[in-house]
């Protein structure tokens, strides 16, 4: 039974999310929200994004480990096609989220604390078994089929729709209908293994599949749906 919930993770839970997800392949995206860890906390970096309408799934502090949870993975998220850093720009919000928020039937979304400029793979990563070991629960494989994203300042690779569809890991600078430059010339190969065989894909949950467990945010178990 996998959980909706990533164990062990506070819960700061966003008013908003991007709707129900749609078939296909589940993916991971990893951002950078334009953020100094030792200077913004997560906590704060969660309110911001509650507040604009924008969250993703996880923030994640890679210096200290701290990390929190804003949306069930079961839902789309919000993050995708808006500005990546936490500096508030009401004139770039778009007024509806792109498609590709709701692309697969798992779009995990994760804010990491860090700057495109500074791969985020060059800090200790404090807690990233975690949270790989939750990806992996959910069958999302460790693969990259778009490669590593480009580095800072280096011309941003075509955004391949194939490519996306095929299902993995990410960058966001490597989403189709994205602007983002994060999160730059981070290391896949430390991020999520190297030479990692990606799991074959499960088939997608039926109604009478075993229930998902939405964790102690909510007192229900409901049963899951394709």
């Amino acid at each position: 039974m996998a959980d909706a919930w990533m164990p062990g993770t506070r819960c700061i839970r966003a008013e908003t999310d991007g709707g129900p997800l749609g078939g296909g392949a589940p993916r991971v995206v990893w951002l950078t929200l334009g953020a100094d860890p030792r200077v913004i906390s997560v906590w704060s970096a969660a309110q911001r994004l509650n507040q604009e309408n924008r969250a993703p799934h996880l923030v994640w502090d890679p210096l200290t480990g701290d990390t929190a949870q804003l949306l069930p993975i079961v839902r789309a998220g919000c993050a995708l096609g808006t500005p990546e850093h936490l500096d508030y720009e009401p004139d770039r919000l778009p007024h509806r989220a792109p498609e590709v928020n709701h692309q697969g039937r798992l779009c995990v979304q994760i804010g990491v604390l860090a700057s495109p400029r500074e791969p985020f793979t060059g800090y200790q990563m404090v807690g990233l078994g975690e949270i790989l070991d939750w990806l992996d629960s959910w069958q999302i494989p460790r693969r990259w089929p778009a490669g590593a994203p480009a580095p800072y300042r280096q011309a941003v690779r075509p955004r391949s729709r194939a490519l996306w569809a095929q299902g993995g890991h990410f960058g966001a600078s490597q989403v189709p209908d994205c602007d983002s430059i994060g999160p730059g010339g981070i290391d896949i190969d430390q991020l999520t293994g190297r030479g990692s065989i990606p799991r074959e894909l499960a088939e997608p949950l039926v109604a009478d599949s075993p229930a998902i467990r939405l964790g102690p945010r909510t007192a229900q178990v409901v049963a899951a749906v394709g």
